[in-house]
């Protein structure tokens, strides 16, 4: 199995690990945990899930473009919110997935913690196969 991995030039950099990694073979993408930073890696929407939601769905769309992949090929993500509060998170967190995914709908985990990074309240990352 051979590994490409990708930083892309409109994501934020990264000191630590891939953003994207593709795996041939059945061609394998995984995402890392897409947070909600600009391009210059700064938060954006601090203190407001709907504004972090978007950046991330942004970003992991971005992800996912510098593989070759398509919101339609992803198999799974993992959510993280912090707090997580179903009745108040999930709508927010659906408008903004919707964005990225429209109808589709991977197979998915929404996962509460206590925290993330200093001020994010969402980070999520994705595997997506690639025909």
């Amino acid at each position: 199995m051979t590994l490409k991995c990708i930083n892309p030039a409109d994501l934020p950099p990264q000191q630590t690990y891939t953003q994207v990694v593709v795996a041939t073979g059945n061609k394998l993408v995984f995402i890392a945990g897409q947070e909600p930073e600009d391009i210059h890696g700064n938060l954006v929407g601090r203190g407001n899930l709907a504004a972090q939601a978007r950046q991330v769905y942004a970003n992991l769309g971005r992800a996912l473009a510098a593989a070759g992949a398509r919101p339609d090929q992803v198999a799974r993500i993992t959510i993280y919110v912090v707090n997580y509060e179903r009745d108040a998170c999930l709508p927010i967190i659906e408008a903004a997935r919707t964005s990225l995914f429209g109808a589709h709908k991977p197979a998915d985990v929404v996962i509460g913690v206590t925290s993330l990074s200093p001020g994010y309240l969402i980070e999520v990352d994705a595997i997506a196969v690639i025909d």
